[in-house]
């Protein structure tokens, strides 16, 4: 492979890692753990090997007790490095061959190689080895030894191998400790995976021919879609040409660990995908006529209405006492108080008080148009997003309650305010009162000094006797004109009290909406984009 094909590879495999890392930030509480672990195992492990000689292609020999795994890595290396045997398992410590040392020290330090264990092969000096320059064959302990129960290295670096050759023997081909805790977790690693049937001097041609079938039978029902055999005998030197021709391939190709790392990678999100199944795209705002039903909710659970009537009411009781016509006011002093039978002495405090009231005695419908928003966000969604935007709905449900009650109890309705027209009707109906009291004054001298001579007027016209019809009908219309402005004014004040309550109204319903886009809107649009920007991440970590 040229090396802007690996650089393209390498490119590809980070833009997916650096998706993988963002569906393990995201994905916390909304998929399983234990594949957020592996997820994160994953990411270590290919930030540590991609760190380390791209020029090295880590090759491990597995296999069980007796299979030749060890004859056939001194036949590969072509020296007798790692210690064979027969009944029992020898290799207790992985052994390292190296063609090429220089820029090996850290992958292999990495891999936990003992330095007593690391060899070294001067490829150079070797006729036809040169093709296996940047090789590093690890000969691994037995995975199904005594010892590898306790020793985890075999599984270890099983893991982390680029590619990883197992070595089969033809008694144990078949070997269900092999398939089952091995070959079928590597479902999808065919390139990266090579199958060795050693000892094939035991087998006649047909036998062989018969055995490399069924295994790649069995492997093909294990999900290998492509398995690669290789027939061997470590005894004979037959077929090891062909796997160095194998292993050549692997190193000349300089892509054997972004292969390995996309299979992996590949593998874990075939698994998070069944988990958590691709659904569309969703809105990450919520929209205007959601927000306008959670506002409008959210009023009537606070008594909104209800507070602007009582508004509107206190609007039009006190208007009375400015533009009303004053000898009514005066005739209703005779009656109970209509302010003190609605007990509403300090405005303020109580408007206050009724607000605070209403919020605290409705929690339940609070609770249920925070509900209805997250039921309506969260349909189609997989059942753990719908519940995830179900909490973030509630996630400040304990504070809902109290923020709307403080917030409403600043809204108090001016009521201390005197419109200037109140003035200006209560200066003209208290000069209609002195116009009328002057009028009865009048009447009265004219009666006094001109019908029963009680003396001498100071003035003439105060004892016209003739004038007195006009004095009277002056007091009439006097009357007449103050009823006449005391009914207008009442119709004004009505007027004008619904427009204190519907500015009241919309106050309150701005700050609702407020606390709504704070309290709810805001955590609901958060996980919305946290659900998009998962899937986002899921489909950019698949090819």
């Amino acid at each position: 492979m040229s090396a802007v094909s690996t650089a393209q590879a390498q490119f590809g495999l980070g833009s997916r890692l650096a998706a993988l890392s963002r569906i393990v930030e995201l994905g916390s509480g909304r998929v399983e753990p234990a594949l957020l672990t592996e997820a994160a195992q994953l990411l270590l492990r290919a930030g540590d090997r991609l760190k380390l000689s791209p020029e090295h292609t880590v090759v491990a020999l597995a296999g069980g007790t007796g299979s030749g795994k060890s004859s056939l890595f001194n036949a590969v290396s072509g020296l007798e490095l790692s210690p064979i045997g027969v009944r029992r398992p020898t290799t207790a410590r992985t052994h390292a061959c190296v063609w090429g040392l220089d820029g090996a020290a850290p992958l292999l330090d990495w891999l936990q190689i003992q330095w007593r264990h690391r060899f070294a092969r001067a490829s150079a000096l070797d006729r036809g080895e040169g093709r296996l320059h940047g090789l590093i064959l690890l000969d691994l302990p037995d995975h199904d030894s005594i010892r590898a129960l306790t020793d985890p290295e075999a599984h270890r670096l099983i893991q982390v191998a680029d590619l990883v050759v197992w070595v089969l023997d033809p008694q144990k081909y078949a070997d269900a400790s092999v398939h089952r805790r091995y070959v079928a977790e590597l479902t999808g690693h065919d390139d990266v995976t090579v199958f060795v049937l050693n000892q094939a001097d035991r087998l006649t041609p047909e036998e062989q021919a018969e055995c490399v079938a069924d295994l790649e039978d069995l492997l093909r029902r294990e999900g290998v879609a492509h398995p690669r055999v290789v027939a061997t005998s470590a005894t004979t030197g037959k077929g090891i040409d062909g796997l160095k021709a194998v292993l050549a391939d692997s190193v000349a190709a300089r892509r054997a660990a972004y292969q390995r790392l996309e299979a992996d990678l590949d593998r874990l999100m075939a698994r998070l995908a069944k988990e958590m199944p691709e659904v569309l795209h969703v809105e990450p705002a919520v929209d205007g006529a959601r927000r306008a039903g959670l506002t409008d909710a959210l009023c009537d659970a606070v008594g909104v209405s209800a507070l602007g009537e009582a508004m509107e009411n206190v609007y039009g009781v006190r208007s009375v006492d400015w533009v009303g016509w004053p000898y009514a006011r005066w005739a209703a002093r005779l009656r109970p108080d209509p302010l003190s039978s609605l007990r509403l002495g300090g405005v303020k405090d109580d408007i206050r008080t009724l607000v605070g009231s209403s919020v605290s005695a409705q929690p339940a419908e609070v609770d249920n148009a925070v509900q209805a928003l997250g039921d309506g966000l969260s349909g189609g969604m997989p059942e753990v997003w719908q519940n995830g935007v179900r909490e973030a709905a509630r996630s400040r449900s304990p504070e809902l309650s109290g923020a709307l009650s403080k917030e409403l109890a600043e809204v108090a309705p001016p009521l201390d305010r005197v419109p200037g027209w109140w003035w200006l009707l209560k200066i003209w109906q208290y000069l209609l009162v002195a116009m009328f009291v002057a009028g009865l004054a009048w009447a009265g001298s004219i009666l006094a000094y001109g019908v029963f001579k009680a003396g001498r007027p100071p003035a003439e016209i105060l004892g016209d006797v003739a004038v007195l019809p006009w004095v009277g009908l002056m007091m009439v219309s006097v009357l007449g004109l103050g009823l006449l402005s005391a009914v207008a004014s009442r119709n004004f004040v009505v007027l004008g009290a619904g427009k204190e309550r519907d500015r009241l109204e919309r106050d309150m319903r701005r700050r609702v909406g407020a606390v709504a886009q704070d309290m709810v809107v805001t955590p609901v649009e958060r996980e919305l984009n946290r659900y998009n920007e998962f899937f986002g991440a899921m489909a950019a970590a698949r090819r």
